[in-house]
């Protein structure tokens, strides 16, 4: 089948794109759109044309494979002008998701029909550029300004209701996408036809409005250039004309695909693009986890337990400790668990009688876990090692997190993909670590010991920490808060100023990245940029340690 093909339903063309995996704006899908312009506008046995997807998402956005090339014709902004201009009018049909480009293309049509399970967004914000071919101008003529604003700004995408709710489609279908569409066209034929998009009017709100939207984005997304200049364009196309204001988000598109902050979220969407699938694990089948059991007292222990339960793995809690472990040894929730999750708050000697313990009085293949540090937690007579794995979840108070999968010499291929099948099942970010210690350790110890010898050279903790945040981290390195007031300031400030104090704790965090590469713990930099940003709030826009060191 080629990538766009055609097929007429009495006086209905339906082109289908065929793209895999995602139907990304590849150029010579943009060719082939194109050119079934012209082909169907030529053809007087059409009246309208329905734009689907084969596989399982309409046009996601562009085509990762060109990022960072110069593009080649025909560019998306002029695609998008063609499908609005075309004499017939065009339905996107959408299902799955419509993003980015994806989404400008759908509006490039005269109509949008989404499956009720479908997701539509302009996530451009997210890799430190604004939408390039007209969904700054185009969005608040179809939904207003105010909806244009968060769905842009944000690059968070909306549900099909919603997006029904505020005119983003004209109708949200189930059942049978195309013959729902074809239908829809039918319809749409026998009215009067709205017009373009681009035709529409826009009402722009007073200038207070605008400046209360820009200080919220600053305080959400401290640091990011991208949100506050896609607001920037989104004022323009509310106050000035369509031709003006699109020419003006070209041009900001343009100036931010080249800036470092888009090229460190290149770098980091990339990351966490390829972190799910190491090559190591390609074809293992992980083990099933339907129950799990966490052994402790302290705050590690509750946290696992309810991220786990979040998940709808069945939890079991116990106590801590070889005496415990021995009373509750005939209850179900522990010598049937699937997952045994022993926390790692405890002495690593601890954690190595408990591993003993449990390997004795639990299911042979159940999976074993902690969250300790790895040296030294296995002991000799542990019985079936290869089952054993190290676990860290990070940062999942806020959102999906990232999890890290360590692994120790013993652990088998199956344990360490089931734990790469727990992350997907938590909608987190995997990371698959080696022996000798959680890479999130490595860069937090390392990180804090930086920021005590700063204080030990004179530099007040409050100093450190407001440097930190001005960098933009969301996580301050002491382990507990020192005395405000400790270090004498006596370095030459004029010197060492809030740039250089972050710049040295990160100089601190790459060079620890640097032996964590050497030493086999990380399989790559950018492995550690992952855990740097989504387990100990490295700003995302910065790329991580390793990237803004130059080790990637």
């Amino acid at each position: 089948m080629s990538i766009v093909s055609v097929e007429h339903a009495d006086g209905i063309a339906v082109v289908t794109v065929d793209n895999p995996p995602v139907n990304a704006l590849s150029q010579a899908l943009r060719q082939g759109l194109w050119e079934t312009v012209s082909a169907l506008d030529a053809d007087p046995s059409v009246r309208a044309v329905v734009l689907i997807c084969a596989g399982r998402t309409f046009i996601a956005g562009a085509d990762v494979t060109e990022f960072g090339k110069p593009p080649v014709p025909p560019h998306l902004p002029d695609l998008v002008d063609r499908l609005e201009g075309a004499v017939k009018p065009w339905v996107a049909a959408i299902h799955g998701s419509a993003l980015g480009g994806g989404f400008e293309v759908a509006m490039g049509c005269r109509f949008r029909v989404a499956l009720d399970s479908a997701l539509i967004g302009l996530p451009e914000v997210n890799l430190g550029i604004v939408p390039g071919a007209s969904g700054t101008v185009r969005t608040p003529r179809l939904a207003g300004v105010a909806v244009a604003v968060e769905l842009v700004t944000s690059g968070r995408p909306v549900a099909a209701p919603r997006a029904l709710e505020t005119g983003l489609v004209d109708a949200v279908v189930s059942g049978d996408l195309k013959a729902e569409a074809v239908a829809f066209a039918r319809m749409a034929l026998s009215r009067p036809l709205p017009p373009p998009v681009s035709a529409r009017p826009v009402a722009s709100p007073d200038p207070v409005w605008w400046e209360a939207q820009r200080e919220a984005i600053a305080r959400e997304r401290p640091g990011e250039i991208a949100p506050l200049a896609a607001l920037d364009c989104l004022r323009r196309a509310a106050e000035k004309p369509f031709v003006e204001a699109l020419a003006e988000e070209r041009a900001t598109f343009l100036r931010l695909r080249g800036s470092p902050q888009a090229a460190a979220l290149r770098h980091i969407f990339f990351a966490e693009r390829a972190a799910p699938r190491p090559a190591v694990l390609s074809g293992v089948q992980p083990r099933p986890i339907r129950s799990g059991a966490v052994i402790g007292d302290g705050r590690t222990a509750v946290e696992t337990a309810a991220i786990l339960r979040a998940a709808g793995v069945a939890v079991h809690a116990f106590g801590g400790g070889d005496v415990s472990l021995r009373t509750v040894a005939q209850e179900p929730g522990l010598i049937t668990a699937d997952l045994i999750i022993v926390d790692g708050e405890g002495d690593p000697g601890e954690v190595a009688v408990a591993l003993s313990t449990l390997g004795q009085i639990c299911r042979p293949d159940a999976v074993l876990a902690t969250a300790s540090s790895l040296p030294g937690v296995l002991s000799p007579d542990l019985i079936g090692p290869e089952r054993c794995v190290g676990l860290w979840f990070l940062g999942h108070h806020g959102g999906a997190g990232l999890l890290e999968v360590a692994s120790f010499a013993e652990s088998s291929p199956e344990t360490l993909s089931t734990g790469f099948a727990l992350a997907k099942r938590l909608g987190s970010i995997p990371v698959l670590s080696g022996p000798g210690g959680f890479i999130a350790t490595r860069l937090r110890e390392r990180c804090r010991a930086a920021a005590d010898a700063l204080v030990a050279e004179g530099v007040p903790v409050a100093d450190i920490a407001a440097a930190l945040r001005d960098y933009g981290f969301r996580w301050e390195p002491f382990e507990a808060k020192p005395d405000p007031a400790l270090g004498s300031g006596a370095l030459d400030r004029a010197v060492t100023g809030p740039a250089g104090i972050a710049q040295s704790l990160v100089d601190a965090m790459a060079e620890e990245g640097r032996a964590l590469l050497a030493e086999g713990v990380a399989a790559k930099a950018s492995d550690i940029d992952l855990v740097a940003i989504h387990g100990l709030g490295f700003p995302r826009w910065r790329g991580g340690p390793m990237f803004a060191g130059g080790i990637v």
